[in-house]
């Protein structure tokens, strides 16, 4: 499993990545590739965005996802409308979950933020039961916190 220093390192890569470019979608492309690279355990990884009331598929890395997913509906629906990280252990057992790919078992969702409002969410999925733990979500939100400083939406 990562540390938190993995993290801190993970975080520097993203920046050094994106700050010199402006374009969000190659900017969430390029990170979802930089996670997907790294993270150990993980089957899905990527990006919705808020459009019209909803949230869309943006740059992933993984199997084919769900397109749209409605604001009060599964893990990210959740993150997203009570801009709050979202750590579920088995998805199986998650009130109202989207089964985008079945070999889906655990996920954790983190808001985005871009000038005090949510416009996106960061989703990572696992084939493993209880994949993500403390270290994972402090050292994602702080990748978070990090990066939506040098992303334009």
């Amino acid at each position: 499993m990562q540390t938190f220093e993995d993290y801190q390192r993970l975080t520097k890569q993203a920046i050094a990545i994106i700050e010199d470019e402006q374009d969000l979608i190659a900017n969430l492309a390029n990170i979802s590739a930089l996670l997907n690279m790294n993270l150990k355990d993980i089957n899905w990884v990527g990006f919705y965005l808020l459009k019209d009331s909803q949230l869309v598929l943006g740059p992933f890395q993984g199997n084919v996802a769900c397109v749209r997913i409605a604001l009060d509906k599964g893990v990210c629906g959740r993150a997203f409308s009570t801009n709050s990280i979202q750590r579920i252990a088995d998805v199986h057992i998650f009130p109202g979950h989207i089964a985008c790919d079945a070999a889906s078992r655990s996920e954790i969702v983190l808001p985005i933020n871009y000038q005090g409002q949510t416009v996106a969410v960061l989703d990572i999925d696992s084939p493993l039961l209880n994949r993500f733990n403390e270290i994972d979500e402090q050292g994602l939100q702080y990748l978070v916190e990090e990066i939506q400083n040098q992303l334009s939406f």
